[in-house]
C-alpha cells in the first residue's frame, strides 16, 4: 500500500539508528584528530631526531674521527708531569693526531676525565679516534712513575746524553746536550756562574763538562733534560763539601781547576792510582811544565787509541796539554769525588820524590809505571809501547 503510515516505534527505531550512526562518526572523527596528531607529532620528533643524528655523526666525524685512518704510523707524544689539559690538547692538535684541540678539552672536561690524564710517554697514530686517544692517555703509558739511572765516573756530558735516550728516557740527546754547551740556564748555581764569568768558559765544548756528577739516582719517568741536569748539578753541589773549598783555596785552585784536574784522573788512573797520578800533576804544574796528558788529547779528537800519533798529539786546541801549558780549558769527563778528593789531596810521598811521569804498564789491568825522570820514563815508554800497539791492534785501530 502506498500510503501506508509508520508506527511510531518504527519511528523511534530509526532516530537511535541515526543517532547512533551520529555518534558513531563524531568518536571516529575524533579519534582520527588524536591520531593525526600523534602522527605529525611521530614524524617531527623523527625528522629533528635524524636531523640532529646527521648533525652528530658530521661533528662526531669533523672532531673526534681518526684524522687518517689509513696511516698507522707511530708518532711519539710526551705528556710532561704538571702539564695542563690545554698543553696537551694544544700538542696532540700540533702533532696532527686531533682536529680541534678546544674541542678536545670540552669533550674531557665534559666526561670528567680532564683531571685523569697522566703523564709519560705515548705513542698514537693517526689511525686513532680523539676518545681512544684520550682513552690511552686516561689509562697510562703502562711504565713505571719512576726509573733508576746510574751515572758512571769518567763519562762525558755525550756519553750521558747516548745513555738517557738509549734506555729511553729521550728520544733525542739533542736538547740535552745544548743545555750542557751554554749551561746558561744554570746560573744559580754558583759554581756555574763563576764559570760563565770567568774566561775558562771560553772555548770548552760543553761549558757543564765536569759537573754531572756520577751516581745513581731514582727519577720520574717524565722528567724532562732540564730536570736531569738540575738532579745531577744538586748532588755535585751537595758533594763539594766546605772544607774542600777551604782546600782548593789553599791550594791556590778554584773548584773548576779541581774538577778539571780530577777529570784528568778519572781518566788516566784507576781508583787505587788517583793520588799517585794527582802527585805526578801537581808536580808538574808547580814546574810550569806541559801536562801531557793523553786523556786531553782524546777528548778532542775521539781517539780510542792507546798509542797516540804524532798528528793527534798535535791538534791545536785549548784541551791539548801537549802543546797548553798548565790545566785545559775545563774538565773533559765527569769525575767522581774520589777523583775530586785525590785532586784536592796528592799523594804527599810522591809529590816530595818529585814524580814527574807516568805511563801504562799493562792495557788489560790498567796498572802505570811512574818515573821521577825523562830518561827512566822514555825507557818505560819504549818497554811498554808494544803492549799499547798490539792493544790497538786487538780492537781494530
Amino acid at each position: 500500500m502506498a500510503g501506508t503510515k509508520k508506527t511510531k516505534s518504527v519511528y523511534q527505531k530509526e532516530l537511535k539508528q541515526l543517532e547512533s550512526r551520529r555518534y558513531g562518526f563524531f568518536w571516529y572523527s575524533a579519534l582520527w584528530k588524536v591520531l593525526r596528531t600523534v602522527m605529525i607529532l611521530v614524524c617531527a620528533v623523527t625528522l629533528v631526531c635524524g636531523l640532529i643524528y646527521t648533525g652528530w655523526q658530521r661533528f662526531e666525524n669533523t672532531f673526534f674521527a681518526p684524522m687518517d685512518p689509513a696511516d698507522r704510523t707511530e708518532i711519539p707524544f710526551v705528556v710532561k708531569s704538571g702539564s695542563s689539559l690545554s698543553n696537551v690538547s694544544r700538542e696532540l692538535e700540533n702533532s696532527g693526531l686531533i682536529a680541534n684541540s678546544t674541542v678536545f678539552k670540552y669533550m674531557a672536561d665534559f666526561g670528567g676525565m680532564g683531571q685523569r690524564i697522566q703523564s709519560g710517554r705515548y705513542t698514537f697514530t693517526k689511525a686513532m679516534s680523539a676518545r681512544e686517544i684520550l682513552d690511552q692517555l686516561i689509562s697510562g703509558d703502562g711504565r713505571p712513575n719512576t726509573m733508576q739511572i746510574t751515572i758512571i765516573p769518567g763519562w762525558t756530558v755525550e756519553n750521558v746524553a747516548e745513555y738517557l735516550v738509549k734506555i729511553g728516557l729521550f728520544p733525542s740527546g739533542e736538547e740535552f746536550l745544548k743545555l750542557c754547551k751554554s749551561g746558561e740556564n744554570y746560573r744559580g748555581y754558583e759554581f756555574v756562574d763563576e764559570i760563565l764569568s770567568s774566561s775558562r768558559a771560553q772555548g770548552r765544548l760543553y761549558l757543564l763538562e765536569g759537573y754531572l756528577s756520577p751516581n745513581t739516582y731514582e727519577i720520574y719517568t717524565s722528567s724532562t733534560p732540564d730536570d736531569i741536569i738540575k738532579k745531577l748539578l744538586n748532588q755535585t753541589n751537595a758533594a763539594y763539601l766546605s772544607n774542600y773549598a777551604e782546600r782548593a783555596e789553599a791550594l791556590g785552585m778554584t773548584m773548576d781547576e779541581i774538577f778539571t784536574l780530577a777529570s784528568m784522573i778519572e781518566t788516566e788512573a784507576k781508583k787505587m792510582d788517583f793520588a799517585r797520578v794527582s802527585a805526578v800533576f801537581h808536580n808538574r804544574l808547580k814546574q810550569n811544565m806541559t801536562l801531557g796528558s793523553d786523556a786531553t788529547v782524546k777528548y778532542v779528537s775521539g781517539s780510542k787509541k792507546m798509542s797516540l800519533a804524532e798528528t793527534d798529539l798535535t791538534i791545536s786546541s785549548p784541551y791539548n796539554t801537549y802543546l797548553v801549558r798548565g790545566l785545559p780549558v775545563g774538565p773533559i769527563c765527569n769525575p767522581s769525588m774520589d777523583a775530586v778528593v785525590a785532586a784536592l789531596y796528592p799523594d804527599e810521598q810522591y809529590v816530595a820524590q818529585k814524580y814527574l811521569y807516568f805511563c801504562s804498564k799493562d792495557p788489560n789491568s790498567s796498572e802505570l809505571y811512574f818515573s821521577r825522570t825523562l830518561e827512566e820514563h822514555n825507557a818505560a815508554v819504549a818497554m811498554y809501547r808494544p803492549l799499547w800497539e798490539e792493544y790497538d791492534r786487538s780492537r781494530g785501530l
